[in-house]
């Protein structure tokens, strides 16, 4: 019985696999346009204003910082702002595989919806802290919650697209996403404005609103996730046996295939995933150096007030969210991924670099606007990397859980090596971060010497199909 008979919603058992046929050749390309735009529409706009929420929700604890909350906290004693940042990465971290494991059971929208309700829940009681040690607690709530969505996002998109597609896809969901956090820190400087309103501090209003916002984004998930590509709601069954056939064709895992104890060892065992985690907890090193401490260095560092801060911080995501998507499209059109993740480490580099020694206020600033737009690309540049080279539902999921742990480390290392005592430079930690983008080149280069490596000694017979699928090839 065909998909046709059956409908897309039984697509696993209607599905036959059609190896070394190519579902495009034939097919009308208006179909073709049509059935692409029309994934992209359902799956990504609530995808990236999901993420936009959870970057905002989690990072808007630098906003509260310079509108009063580290006086009225007493976060300027020891490391306490250090920890209350670096806490929320702990649960984020252990949490993530069987988050991926629970989301392909319970379904994506029903638990995208559900971790996103409560931990806007959680931000909203942020702002009703009333110690240092309140305030750390609900970072580590909010940690193990929003543990589950960004590799629950980066899974769900790599199954709907092939490898050629998955760069401009990952880096438009991502890109849009720090674009509108980073406009946050604007409205954060508005809503600080309220201080005083129902007896309550402007960074109380800061965590009360933004939660609430995040509360309405995970309501309105329960009906605009979308969920894989064999229990979609959305595509005709014509169209669903096109996208699986594509992506049989791409790299010949179409179809669901089940955990097993063997599998998973040989993935923990796996070097290249690895690699990829290391790579990403460079780069988010880097961002999240930027997302916790560029507002403060702004006020501290280079004497602007705290409204013109956050006001200041919005503009280097607007320019970040240009420069990453046209190097994305160029990474998908020429099927490069190696050489722009040097480059973006580079640009990374220069940034930091300006940021941390120039005397110029405005060069610094400069900087930011460098190093932002290198580290934001670099982070979905990196996750199609690893998509690309990975194949299989369970050891896509698998790789998506570790290699985003790595975001995690990054988070630790970039709350630990900002110390409140190198206020206001931040030097030692910016020094840090620019040794974690030459982690990135070097790691880089190591994969792209193997994978050249591997692929020929396939190419010439002298090795097995990779992941015992003829026809996938590593990408670099």
């Amino acid at each position: 019985m065909s998909l046709s008979e059956k409908g897309s919603d039984s697509v696993v058992e209607g599905y036959e696999k059609r190896e070394h046929v190519d579902p495009e050749v034939n097919a009308d390309p208006a179909f073709v346009r049509r059935t692409i735009r029309r994934v992209d529409f359902y799956l990504l706009p609530m995808l990236a204003i999901l993420y936009s929420v959870s970057l905002t929700d989690r990072i808007n604890i630098s906003n509260a910082y310079i509108a009063g909350m580290a006086g009225e906290l007493q976060l300027q004693i020891g490391s306490r702002y250090s920890l209350a940042t670096l806490i929320f990465f702990v649960p984020f971290i252990l949490l993530e595989l069987p988050s991926n494991i629970v989301m392909r059971k319970v379904g994506a929208a029903r638990w995208i919806g559900s971790i996103t309700t409560l931990w806007g829940i959680v931000t909203i009681g942020m702002g009703f802290t009333k110690t240092w040690w309140e305030l750390v607690i609900c970072r580590a709530l909010l940690g193990a919650l929003e543990s589950g969505f960004l590799p629950a996002c980066t899974y769900i998109i790599s199954t709907w697209y092939v490898r050629r597609e998955i760069q401009k896809r990952m880096t438009g969901f991502y890109i849009v996403s720090v674009m509108i956090s980073g406009f946050s820190s604007a409205l954060a400087g508005g809503i600080a404005e309220m201080a005083g309103v129902g007896g309550l501090g402007g960074w109380q209003w800061i965590f009360i609103l933004m939660g609430l916002v995040t509360v309405i984004a995970g309501l309105c998930a329960f009906v605009f996730v979308q969920d894989f590509p064999d229990k979609n709601k959305f595509l005709t069954a014509e169209q669903t046996e096109f996208v699986l056939s594509r992506i049989d064709k791409d790299r010949s895992d179409a179809e669901y295939d089940h955990w097993t104890i063997p599998k998973f060892w040989s993935y923990v065992m796996d070097i290249q995933l690895w690699g990829f985690t290391l790579m990403l907890a460079s780069a988010f090193t880097t961002a999240y150096a930027f997302a916790f401490f560029l507002p403060i260095i702004l006020v501290q560092g280079l004497g602007y007030s705290t409204l013109e801060a956050q006001l200041l911080n919005s503009p280097p995501s607007i320019f970040a969210a240009v420069f990453c998507f046209g190097l994305a499209w160029l990474s998908d059109k020429y099927a490069l991924r190696a050489p722009l993740l040097i480059f973006q480490s580079i640009i990374t580099i220069i940034g930091l670099t300006l940021t941390a020694f120039h005397t110029h206020n405005v060069v610094r600033y400069f900087g930011s606007f460098l190093g932002v737009a290198g580290s934001a690309g670099n982070i979905p540049a990196i996750l199609g990397y690893m998509q690309n080279n990975v194949t299989g539902y369970t050891k896509r999921s698998f790789a998506s859980a570790l290699t985003i742990g790595g975001a995690g480390v990054g988070g630790i290392v970039a709350s630990t090596v900002f110390r409140s005592k190198d206020a206001p430079g931040y030097r030692p930690g910016l020094w840090v971060a620019i040794g974690a983008q030459f982690v990135i080149i070097l790691t880089t280069c190591a994969l792209t010497v193997f994978y050249y490596y591997k692929n020929k000694a396939v190419r010439e017979g002298r090795a097995p199909p990779i992941e015992g699928r003829p026809g996938f090839y590593h990408m670099y």
